[in-house]
């Protein structure tokens, strides 16, 4: 080569000149040494730039351009024209379906336009990579999109496993024969669905914590390391959501190399663009690179890669990343012209690059997420990656092939319909063999079993072991706790004190060391094992690390020290109530997803439960989980000094809801132990999906023996704790649950040596329980009037009993309010409505109301309202109580 001047030429044609020198020696090294020896290459000299003061331009993305260029692409496995053709039927049939279900019922709702977006990411995926089955014996667990609910039920008509009559009561599950649910709902469809994933951002963060209690079950020796993959698919505008992306360096960190985020990024969320004045796909790429992930952007179909190649300079690129994305959703909707103006008439040379198509081809440049040849290199180079999750940013168009009604609009997420003309183009489109005269009727369409698609759609699919999605219960049932294990705490602590927390920690320790269950119990904390006494858990079960412990902790010289090992029992998640309660759903689905029946106990602090992580605990009864929540420092008045927000008056009411979650308060540690042996015995012996919401209280306190009898009342809601041996024509019956069953004692104690009033004491274990009772019978009763009335548990138990009620609890008044129609005779509750305050606690129960001393004035109080006290004697009362009667109701300050 000559050597050159630079006096004779200008300053930017010798950059370019020394540019194209360079890049010709980067090609060299990469040729001779390989991508390896680049990066150290690239390294020491971003070293010698550092050294020499040159600052670099920080970019946390690459171009905007396909990670794999079309040189490096793996062949194609399979007929991409088959594949289409299979493709375009389960278009069709997605389509008719939430046509023709709001053509019979007007707004019943639907979505086309996401899975339209999405159908080359699915059906690359049905066709090729999810596996039902694999050859380790393992499989691919898949988190579906759940707008695109529409595609999956169509692929799966026609795989012969959805009758058209399903199809056709889409979202209209009541009719006879039973219909499809809006969404992924494995509730409502316990043989289909997996996991509820619409509630957006759920689907990300528990496949998060799914990938990661898979690698737990095999650093644990309950499964075997495998090649199963996290599959989880979501929208762009999704990961605007919290939980979407707020997990993702745990993934990186714990090198969960078996999870694949495919992102849809059709740039659109429901009402406009996700970024109209940005780019999404950088925005996420830099993300997810920051936070250690495999990056594969998916842009660009095979139509634009000769005009990739020709880019040597550049300036395509640079071009590609200039423009937002609401200019390039401008780009879908309009024509060739305009996008030859648009785009490449910014610059001559571009113009040159396309000279050659017509408006027409340019209008219809595919993108890389509507290209299976792009996907499918993608999905391969994930799936083979090693050290780290990978994410996939595929772009495409929100309603692709909807044409000009919906293809690329800002309302095309709420499109439900398309007229007849709409309906022919997409149908020609597609090559859908529907004939003209048909068309308004969007009738569904499967070809016969031994047609060329259908036969080919079902060997992918016997190749890869079988039919997804498919939820399987593959578990064995457990035996029954052993009585032995719990026989200790039936007897009380014989004079010593113990709150049920520490009940619970003792209880908890018991079942990890059982031989037949203790391997399946999984202890899970938000960074509150010692808080909660559970320290000593650390040395007999270790803390899971993927990695182990690579560090001498601090405190390695006391006997409970923080001990991490790869095969460690307790899930510690740090301070992520969302995080753990995605490892309980992980944790409580294990005898579907794997046949392992893992027995979560998730104990946090109560205020932090149902307020904080309400949807995921809906998303927990969606998945038919089974397990144990066990909210700690529970009850309004029990974490003194905490003030408002850490004190608890109403997660039991935010239980309520939640149809399959069991609800309990106790009070003893008697109470706790024949709460946890029946919930072990119905959901991992009997099989009910079920899960328990617990609370345990710090509070120490004497726990007496169980009285006789009382296991059934235990467990359906209500018993008599103690019989009043005191007579007196005066008489009361008290009811008290969790800590406040303390203060109960004390009052009954008070009203019967201070005010002769005979007070019977009951513990009501559950207030959620004898609700359901009650509605249960008041419906049986009004749907068979012409039957003997049945009777309430509550009316059961009290039927003959003679006295006022009163009920203090440590929640809001609304919890005893709410079983107060099925009492005999007028309840009076007490609660503890209002904010929290700091203070002690019996500071508190006195501000709150729920203390001895107001119980007994409560008390009198329905003495007086049955004519059984005068007033003025409530009165004296009050005042030789102590009781403040002018002070502001504290639901009010």
């Amino acid at each position: 080569m000559n050597p050159v001047n630079p006096d004779t030429i200008d300053v930017t044609s010798l950059e370019v000149l020394e540019n194209r020198e360079w890049l010709e020696s980067l090609e060299y090294v990469l040729q001779t040494g390989g991508p390896e020896r680049v990066g150290r290459l690239i390294q020491q000299l971003q070293l010698q730039c550092e050294r020499a003061g040159v600052k670099l331009p920080f970019t946390a993305t690459t171009p905007y351009e396909n990670t794999i260029p079309a040189d490096r692409q793996p062949p194609f496995p399979g007929s991409q024209e088959m594949e289409r053709r299979i493709k375009s039927l389960i278009r069709w049939n997605a389509l008719a379906m939430v046509m023709r279900a709001n053509k019979v019922e007007e707004g019943i709702g639907g979505h086309i336009s996401t899975f339209a977006s999405a159908a080359t990411l699915y059906e690359v995926g049905f066709n090729h990579f999810f596996r039902a089955a694999t050859e380790d014996g393992d499989r691919d667990i898949v988190y579906f999109q759940g707008h695109s609910a529409p595609g999956i039920y169509s692929r799966a008509f026609l795989e012969g496993r959805l009758p058209i009559e399903k199809l056709e009561n889409f979202r209209r599950e009541l009719k006879p024969g039973g219909g499809l649910s809006s969404y992924p709902h494995p509730w409502l469809m316990p043989d289909f669905w997996e996991f509820p994933t619409v509630s957006m951002g759920l689907g990300p963060i528990t496949a998060i914590y799914q990938a990661r209690f898979n690698k737990y079950l095999e650093n644990r020796g309950l499964k075997t390391a495998t090649s199963g993959k996290v599959w989880a698919f979501l929208g762009d505008g999704e990961t605007d959501e919290p939980e979407s992306l707020g997990a993702i360096s745990l993934a990186s960190r714990e090198r969960l190399d078996n999870l694949i985020f495919v992102i849809n990024c059709n740039l659109q969320r429901l009402d406009g663009p996700v970024r109209g004045n940005f780019k999404i796909i950088q925005e996420l790429e830099a993300n997810f690179r920051g936070a250690g992930w495999n990056v594969i952007k998916v842009i660009w179909g095979s139509d634009w890669d000769t005009l990739i190649e020709k880019d040597v300079d550049g300036l395509l690129v640079k071009r590609m990343g200039e423009i937002t994305d609401g200019q390039f959703q401008k780009y879908a909707v309009e024509t060739g012209r305009y996008f030859r103006q648009n785009f490449f008439g910014t610059d001559p040379r571009l113009l040159k690059m396309v000279e050659h198509l017509s408006d027409e081809q340019l209008e219809h440049l595919r993108l890389g997420g509507h290209d299976p040849i792009k996907v499918h290199a993608a999905y391969k180079e994930a799936v083979e990656h090693k050290g780290s999750p990978t994410v996939i940013l595929a772009k495409t168009i929100k309603g692709y092939g909807l044409g000009e009604s919906g293809e690329g609009k800002n309302i095309t997420h709420q499109q439900k319909k398309l007229n007849e003309e709409e309906l022919k183009i997409f149908r020609s489109r597609f090559g859908i063999p529907v004939a003209d005269e048909d068309l308004a009727k969007a009738p569904f369409y499967r070809p016969s079993d031994d047609s060329a698609e259908i036969k080919y759609l079902q060997e992918r699919r016997k190749n890869l072991g079988g039919y997804m999605p498919a939820r399987k219960v593959r578990a064995a049932a457990l035996p029954v706790p052993k009585e032995e294990l719990f026989e200790e705490f039936y007897k009380g602590t014989e004079g010593r004190k113990a709150s049920s927390t520490m009940v619970f920690v003792r209880m908890l320790g018991k079942l990890l060391r059982d031989p037949e269950l203790g391997k399946y119990v999984v202890p899970i904390v938000p960074d509150e094992a010692r808080t909660f006494g559970m320290e000593a858990l650390f040395r007999q079960v270790g803390i899971y690390s993927s990695v182990g412990q690579l560090y001498e902790p601090v405190d390695m010289d006391t006997l409970l020290y923080y001990k991490e090992s790869k095969d460690g029992q307790i899930l510690e998640e740090g301070i992520t109530e969302a995080g753990s309660m995605s490892s309980f759903i992980a944790a409580g689905s294990a005898y579907s997803t794997h046949g392992i029946p893992t027995i979560p106990f998730f104990i946090y602090y109560s205020m932090f439960g149902f307020q904080r992580i309400g949807d995921l605990v809906w998303a927990a009864a969606d998945t038919r989980c089974r397990g144990f929540m066990l909210g700690g420092t529970a009850g309004r008045t029990t974490l003194a000094g905490e003030g408002l927000q850490h004190q608890d008056g109403h997660s039991h009411l935010l239980a309520y809801p939640v149809p399959n979650c069991m609800a309990y308060d106790p009070a003893f540690a008697f109470e706790l132990a024949i709460i946890i042996q029946d919930g072990i015995k119905r959901m991992y012996h009997d099989g009910e999906s079920i899960f328990y919401y617990i609370t345990v209280m710090n509070e120490p306190v004497e726990n007496p023996a169980m009285p006789e009898g009382a296991r059934e009342g235990i467990l359906r809601g209500m018993y008599r704790f103690k019989k009043s041996e005191h007579k007196s024509k005066l008489k009361a019956n008290l009811f008290g649950s969790g800590t406040i069953m303390q203060e109960v004692i004390k009052a009954a104690e008070f009203l019967e040596s201070k005010y002769d009033v005979s007070s019977d004491i009951w513990s009501i274990t559950s207030y959620k329980e004898l609700y359901k009772d009650g509605n249960d019978v008041d419906r049986w009763n009004m749907l068979h009037p012409a039957e003997k009335p049945r009777q309430t548990y509550i009316g059961e138990q009290l039927k003959d009993v003679e006295g006022v009620f009163v009920a203090a609890s440590d929640y809001v008044k609304a919890m005893p309010e709410s079983i107060s129609q099925w009492f005999p005779r007028p309840l009076l509750p007490l609660g503890t409505d209002g904010f929290g305050r700091s203070e002690g606690r019996a500071s508190l129960r006195d501000f709150f109301e729920v203390d001895a001393k107001h119980i007994v004035v409560g008390t009198l109080t329905a003495l007086m309202r049955d004519g059984k006290v005068k007033p003025d004697a409530v009165s004296r009362a009050i005042k030789d109580l102590g009781v403040d009667a002018n002070k502001p109701n504290p639901f009010t300050v």
